[in-house]
């Protein structure tokens, strides 16, 4: 097996809370609260809901599922359907320098198997904290295929590495439950986002599954051979693995303080053009009918979100033409902005048609160090302005305030928390290494949940 990996596994097993810096410490409770505002506002999703009833009614007991009413299900099942509606409706953070989305694939592990098993807040960030590390390095040495979406991916590793450190594994139990992990690898298609096709969200839901299921088999006696990473890294769901730099500052930097949030209810890739677009409608302050066309030069994985006819609210988060006109007439990009009615109101839809996208080469051989966009946006009065950008606001190059960030959640939870709920829940992951379980936090959801 992998010196690498086993070392990392070592460092999974070994590290406590207080050997986590300070500043981290807090960005993962940031990043805690992120990802559960937008896990709360994903359960309200039809499909979610409609799932939702379908497995957890009888499902069992052990862990909480985050949605209304707060469900009791077996911690499988909990971790599956927090995991779902979190992907649902696109806000979630993720890695910044390569791809993943760590904590919305992590963290359902970590609520699930820390609640079974009445883990501490500190075992909990802890193993957030470390499953998030294990997925940032192990992306950093993975070349996916092509058309592969990173949901289920290498985060699932990730999941299982946090899952076995709530088990109280050592090291050769996170190693072997990470390995086991690697058979439940999936490879969900980059296809399905602009087909609208939400099955790409249960691929995202089963890493939290996998991160309660590979400790308990790997508990349970299974074996997994020694190079199960490395070939799958390798050979079946990637093209290829590197471990050079796997363990590189490992315990100095912490891959959690090198993610981004999201404000914009879309596609990661195409924020940067949406940046520019609102510097320019700042500028100018058009009318929708004023508007002559939105001409936006982007890199090439941005460039193809280009579809004027999104079929459904999924599809509608990963084009680009949709979001643009969204953001003129309703002044936003956000959640509240991009809902289900904005793809029924006509003078988006003649908006959308306006809106011409195409790739700068130039641009494309710069990401994903750097994400460009320009956008040239011209009225039919002759005015024109013109906008670009390096990269999106909130990467590590202009990163969104704390203050951002937690307006954020505050709208998510709100949807299905009560105004007093949402500060109370807010105030309580603030000091959430301090719960003896999860007892608090699921007292409060189910005090202060909207009828």
């Amino acid at each position: 097996m992998g010196r690498e990996i086993e070392e990392l596994a070592r460092f999974v097993a070994a590290t406590q809370w207080e050997d986590v810096p300070k500043p981290v410490q807090e960005h993962a409770k940031l990043t805690l609260l992120d990802t559960l505002g937008v896990v709360l506002a994903g359960s309200a999703r039809p499909e979610v809901a409609a799932l939702r009833q379908r497995l957890a009614d009888g499902a069992g007991t052990g862990a909480t599922v985050y949605a209304p009413g707060w469900p009791g299900a077996e911690p499988r099942t909990a971790a599956l359907l927090n995991g779902i509606a979190g992907r649902s409706i696109e806000l979630c953070e993720g890695l910044r320098f390569v791809s993943g989305q760590a904590a919305m694939q992590v963290l359902p592990a970590v609520l699930a198997v820390g609640e079974h098993a009445r883990s501490t807040g500190r075992e909990m960030m802890s193993a957030f904290v470390l499953g998030y590390d294990v997925v940032a390095r192990i992306s950093g040495g993975f070349r996916p295929r092509p058309l592969a979406h990173q949901n289920g991916q290498v985060s699932l590793l990730g999941a299982a590495a946090a899952g076995a450190r709530l088990n109280g594994l050592d090291a050769a139990g996170v190693s072997l439950a990470m390995r086991v992990a690697a058979v439940l690898m999936l490879t969900p298609s980059y296809t399905n986002a602009v087909a609208g096709a939400t099955a790409l969200n249960i691929a995202g839901g089963m890493s939290g599954f996998a991160g309660v299921l590979a400790p308990d088999l790997a508990r349970a006696g299974f074996a997994a051979q020694p190079d199960a990473i490395e070939e799958t890294l390798n050979n079946l769901v990637g093209d290829g693995f590197a471990p050079d730099r796997l363990l590189e500052e490992l315990g100095q930097v912490w891959h959690i303080t090198r993610n981004y949030f999201r404000l914009y209810a879309c596609c990661n890739p195409i924020h940067p053009a949406l940046d520019c677009l609102a510097a320019a409608l700042t500028e100018l302050r058009p009318r929708a009918q004023e508007i002559e066309r939105i001409d936006i030069a982007t890199y090439r994985f941005a460039s193809v979100m280009r579809n004027p006819e999104p079929p459904n609210y999924f599809a509608s988060k990963y084009s680009l033409p949709h979001a643009a006109a969204v953001m003129v007439v309703r002044g936003s990009a956000g959640f509240a902005a991009l809902d289900d009615t904005a793809l029924q109101d006509p003078v988006i839809a003649a908006l959308r048609r306006r809106v011409q996208i195409s790739e700068d080469p130039a641009m494309s051989v710069l990401a994903p160090r750097l994400r460009p966009a320009r956008v040239t946006l011209s009225l039919s009065d002759g005015r024109q302005c013109i906008k670009s950008r390096e990269s999106h606001r909130g990467d590590f190059q202009e990163p969104f305030s704390e203050g951002e960030i937690r307006r954020k959640f505050r709208e998510l939870a709100a949807v299905v928390l009560t105004a007093e709920g949402v500060g109370r829940v807010e105030r309580a992951i603030d000091h959430c290494d301090e719960w003896r379980d999860l007892t608090e936090l699921i007292r409060l959801l189910r005090q202060h949940g909207r009828a």
